[in-house]
């Protein structure tokens, strides 16, 4: 690997290297402050980071959106650790724990930038008496959270994007140019600075001033597909795009089971070998093979063929079918 590389996709081996990132092109340089700190703790998801196996272009990749603060596009079928990739990453470069935005069909931009409270926030004027703190019934989402101004990139994993509404990767490109948003509840008050609560686990709150938030170092933006629809040609140039497969080599398989069951995966190449035959006739996902794996270890089965090929169903038809 060349010295270039921030992100090693080696996350057994945590390191300070984003520290190494030389300053942002001139048309991404962010100046939002006062500067944050990271929060402490992992990325949320400690197995399945140290266990991921990268492949080189998924760490080129990573490193590219990195170096030019730029969200990461990742595609590929279910089950080829695309959301793993971020958890990852926040691991092996210390980033605190991964933002995590599922996106659903009715997925708003303002639902990932923050969510306001009005009717709490009347009741509860009308039963207390005192200064009226607004910024108890704001609380900022996975994207505003991370577009708050860290001295480190946040990492974001926006979950199956495909799956939002048609508007929504329109909506995120502004706020990825900007890399700033605006709380209209706060901006048009006479004093329009609150602490707000954020994202961030532990009822954590931030200053927010002038109702304006902007962050200072871009966060890495993960953002998953399946593939199941087309993004505008505006929204894919303003992304760094990766394409992940399902792994199809035998070693590459067994390398990958050892990784997240060690000794249990001993005497398991029969299953490896199954897995594949079956996955020429059809769509499966390595987590079907790390369960039929374990159980076949533990399970008393007379046939541990046939307990595994009812862990791994086809996800889609198979081969044969119309």
């Amino acid at each position: 690997m060349s010295d270039w590389l921030i992100y090693t996709g080696n996350a057994r081996e945590p390191h300070d290297g984003v520290d190494r990132l030389p300053p942002p092109p001139p048309w991404r340089a962010f100046d939002g402050g006062p500067p944050l700190p990271v929060p402490d703790g992992d990325s949320g998801n400690r197995h399945q980071a140290t266990a991921y196996r990268p492949s080189d272009d998924a760490v080129r990749q990573v490193n590219a959106a990195l170096y030019l603060r730029r969200p990461l596009l990742v595609t590929g079928p279910p089950g080829t650790g695309k959301s793993t990739l971020a958890y990852a990453v926040a691991h092996e470069l210390r980033l605190g724990p991964v933002l995590h935005w599922p996106i659903t069909s009715r997925a708003t931009l303002r639902d990932g930038l923050y969510q306001y409270d009005p009717l709490t926030r009347l009741y509860a004027a009308s039963r207390e008496t005192g200064t009226d703190d607004i910024g108890r019934y704001i609380r900022l989402g996975a994207l505003g959270t991370a577009l708050l101004p860290h001295d480190r990139p946040r990492v974001l994993l926006v979950d199956e994007i495909d799956k939002s509404d048609i508007d929504l990767p329109n909506d995120l490109l502004t706020i990825f140019e900007k890399g700033e948003y605006e709380i209209p509840e706060l901006a048009r008050l006479a004093e329009p600075t609150a602490d707000v609560l954020t994202a961030d686990t532990g009822g954590a709150r931030v200053t927010v001033t002038g109702g304006r938030v902007r962050c200072a170092a871009f966060p890495l933006v993960v953002m998953t597909s399946n593939g199941e629809r087309e993004f505008p040609p505006a929204f894919l140039r303003r992304c760094v795009t990766l394409e992940l497969r399902q792994p199809s080599d035998e070693r590459e398989l067994a390398a990958i089971v050892r990784e997240h069951l060690g000794d249990l995966a001993d005497r398991s190449e029969d299953l490896v070998r199954r897995f594949l035959a079956r996955a020429a006739n059809g769509t499966l996902a390595t987590d079907q093979l790390l369960n039929a794996v374990y159980l076949c270890r533990h399970a008393d089965a007379a046939d541990r063929h046939d307990l595994a090929d009812r862990l791994m169903p086809y996800l889609t038809g198979t081969a044969d079918d119309d």
